[in-house]
């Protein structure tokens, strides 16, 4: 492991409650998984209906869904009340969802109990360290670690107008980006194993009120009431205009899926 988690573990305000009052946002505005995800766990991991998931930092539930969808049962651990009350609303018609308050660094979880864990836009939160401890504790033998990011695409000059707009409005914006996890890192992580990157891509067709909600989603951008407000409106507003065809524009993500066997 990396001698110190500085360079990521960063201090932050309310680390485990800073979605909190972006939930409604989130639910509507934030891109699902593509469905490719189970095909590749199929195919180089033998993903079975039976196959038991841990989705760490499963918020609300988004992830979890697709597993539930495909059979199998999913816990999935959230320390966020907000978030982990609305997973338990929407995946309430699924039987073999388990909420569980706990954390990447505490999952609470039986040891042994568990096939894949899973992590979607969740692992740059956690503590690196204590988490693959707590990893190694809950999975079986030849269990699989899948991390997953929609990564926002920054290649389009719509991409790169809203880029700036996050540097320049974003309170933590460069401090909480998990673009800030680096193969490094990861090969960190996974050692004495090794992992593999899969990517899907992924978009969502928005119109203002969509690419407003979407960037209300993240955690890092002002809300009503805040002096930046407006002006940050404002600018997305003329970005809307400059780049929207029909009404619309095109968000784009690389779907990032790194996989690797870890115990």
């Amino acid at each position: 492991m990396n001698k110190s988690n500085s360079d990521t573990n960063i201090e932050i305000e309310n680390p485990l409650t800073r979605f909190s009052n972006r939930v409604a946002y989130y639910v509507k505005y934030r891109p699902r998984y593509p469905p490719q995800i189970l095909t590749l766990l199929k195919k180089t991991y033998n993903l079975k209906t039976t196959s038991i998931i841990a989705d760490i930092g499963s918020g609300t539930g988004f992830l979890a869904e697709l597993f539930l969808k495909n059979g199998n049962t999913v816990f999935g651990v959230e320390p966020n009340q907000d978030m982990r009350h609305t997973a338990e609303q929407l995946l309430k018609n699924y039987p073999k969802f388990h909420s569980v308050e706990g954390t990447a660094e505490k999952t609470t979880l039986t040891s042994n109990s568990v096939d894949f864990i899973t992590c979607g836009q969740s692992f740059h939160w956690f503590d690196r360290e204590k988490a693959k401890k707590e990893f190694q504790r809950i999975l079986k033998n030849n269990g699989v670690v899948v991390i997953i990011w929609n990564d926002r695409k920054v290649q389009s000059p719509f991409s790169m107008d809203y880029e700036r707009l996050l540097l320049k409005y974003g309170t933590d914006f460069t401090k909480v980006d998990h673009k800030r996890i680096t193969d490094e890192i990861l090969s960190d992580f996974y050692h004495p194993f090794s992992w593999k990157l899969d990517i899907f891509p992924n978009k969502q067709i928005l119109d203002f009120d969509g690419l407003k909600g979407r960037l209300l989603s993240a955690s890092y951008v002002p809300l009503p009431g805040h002096p930046n407000f407006n002006n940050m409106m404002q600018t997305l507003k003329e970005i809307f205009e400059r780049h929207q065809k029909n009404g619309k524009i095109v968000f784009e993500y690389d779907c990032k899926v790194y996989h690797g066997r870890f115990k």
